[in-house]
């Protein structure tokens, strides 16, 4: 039985809609490509939203999506969450941006530190682009180094250092150790030779680079839980190798937590046990606005201190800490509580644990990987530990592709990569109906293509 809120079509015009079709057409005559993120677009095109409201989106045709995109999981309590609407009606009555200091980027900061007392200082910028630049900057004023290491496929935003081996292939990752390949073309070389790159969950060979680098490392960037690695935690082994090769050489621990802080009250630093000497956030901390913070002991955020003269890294932004960001921020963070994180958590067990049951039940090739709220959707019964077990071949990246139409011809949206995130107007029932849903799209994909 089809759990689809509208009738499902396998022409793909008329499933996305005239008017987004529309939409498109006019987009592309004003940016290249018809799309102002490459991570929003699929073909032909996607839909175009209107509005949305808690779990929902309404597109410009009125079809109403169950989302699980959630804005690339940055909407922790869905669309137009009703303290967020209160706070940003207030703050917008008061002023947009000002040239002086408000009260607000206090309210969040304190939010903040109350919640993971490690963040004893932050400093607020706009992305979480800009969020992980500021900490390797950091990272390097601190040390005197000037290389880092990242994991291979983490994506941790736009700065050129941390794009490097963001999407490697067989034939250029390397066999014995992982090479370090450039992500954008014209990228320097000198970009990739300060960037020295390590495979996700493998701690001997971790210990090994990070020993034999260690005189030139100023930090090691780690998301725990990296969707394009996969999507599978980071061990305990893995953590501890870490964490111990940073210590005695001085490297800094960066921890990308732009995605991942959503996984505990205290961030994913604090449900790893790991202690980080800078942590990156943005997404959830906005309430739904443009945000992104630096954070850390004050040991460490004091090469931001402006009040003596020239700053070790000067940080500004036009916008950074702007009033709305901050009071919606404020507003997300305090209705995401104990209750709501274990609340979240516990439906994102659910959500993996059936359909992994149901995939297994039915024979077919799949599985669903992920942490907390966050999942991710594989076309693969392989064990999947780091990004190059998770690495698709042709006919796996078509499958994702039909799945992902798939579930929005019935109602369901995920991101390009198939990877979702729950937010807290989402019910059981929700879930029960998702988990259907995905399973029937798997099923009807698997029966149309081999792979």
């Amino acid at each position: 039985m089809s759990t689809s809120p509208h009738p499902r079509s396998h022409n793909q015009d008329a499933a996305l809609g005239p008017k987004s079709r529309a939409e498109f057409e006019r987009s592309k005559a004003v940016t290249p490509g018809g799309s102002m993120r490459a991570a929003t677009y699929f073909a032909p095109h996607p839909p175009y939203a209107a509005r949305g409201s808690g779990p929902w989106v309404t597109d410009v045709d009125g079809r109403r999506i169950f989302d699980c995109a959630n804005n690339f999981f940055s909407l922790i309590h869905g669309h137009a969450f009703p303290p967020v609407v209160a706070a940003l009606h207030d703050a917008i009555d008061r002023g947009t941006a000002f040239g002086l200091p408000l009260t607000g980027e206090s309210d969040l900061g304190e939010e903040l530190r109350r919640r993971a007392p490690r963040l004893e200082q932050v400093r607020f910028v706009n992305s979480g682009t800009e969020a992980v630049m500021f900490a390797v900057k950091a990272a390097r004023a601190i040390t005197g180094r000037p290389a880092i290491a990242k994991i291979e496929g983490a994506y941790h935003g736009a700065y050129d250092h941390v794009e490097i081996s963001l999407d490697p292939t067989p034939d250029n990752w390397g066999a014995d150790r992982p090479a370090s390949v450039p992500y954008a073309k014209g990228t320097p070389r000198a970009v990739a030779e300060d960037t020295l790159v390590l495979r996700f969950n493998e701690p001997q060979q971790c210990r090994e680079l990070l020993q034999e680098h260690a005189h030139r490392l100023a930090a090691v960037l780690l998301d725990p839980l990296a969707s394009r690695a996969g999507m599978v935690p980071a061990s305990v082994a893995f953590c501890e190798a870490l964490q111990e090769s940073c210590r005695k050489p001085g490297i800094l621990l960066i921890m990308d937590e732009v995605i991942s802080f959503r996984l505990a009250s205290g961030g994913a630093h604090d449900a790893f046990g790991l202690e980080p000497d800078l942590v990156a956030l943005a997404k959830i901390i906005g309430g739904g606005l443009p945000v992104g913070a630096v954070a850390g002991p004050a040991r460490h955020m004091a090469v931001f201190d402006h009040t003596k003269g020239k700053p070790a890294v000067s940080h500004g932004g036009t916008f950074s800490a702007n009033p709305l960001s901050m009071a919606a921020g404020v507003a997300a963070m305090r209705a995401y509580d104990d209750e709501a994180v274990a609340r979240l958590n516990r439906m994102g067990d659910d959500l993996r644990q059936a359909a992994n049951m149901a995939f297994s039940q039915r024979s077919l090739p799949a599985q669903m990987t992920g942490l907390g709220s966050l999942f991710r959707l594989h076309p693969s019964t392989a064990a999947i530990t780091d990004y190059r077990s998770c690495y698709q071949k042709a006919a796996q990246k078509t499958a994702i592709s039909a799945i992902q139409f798939g579930l929005l011809e019935r109602g369901y949206l995920l991101t390009p990569n198939c990877s979702g995130a729950l937010s807290t107007p989402m019910t059981d029932a929700d879930i029960r109906d998702l988990t259907a849903a995905i399973v029937e799209a798997v099923s009807e994909t698997r029966s149309a293509n081999s792979w």
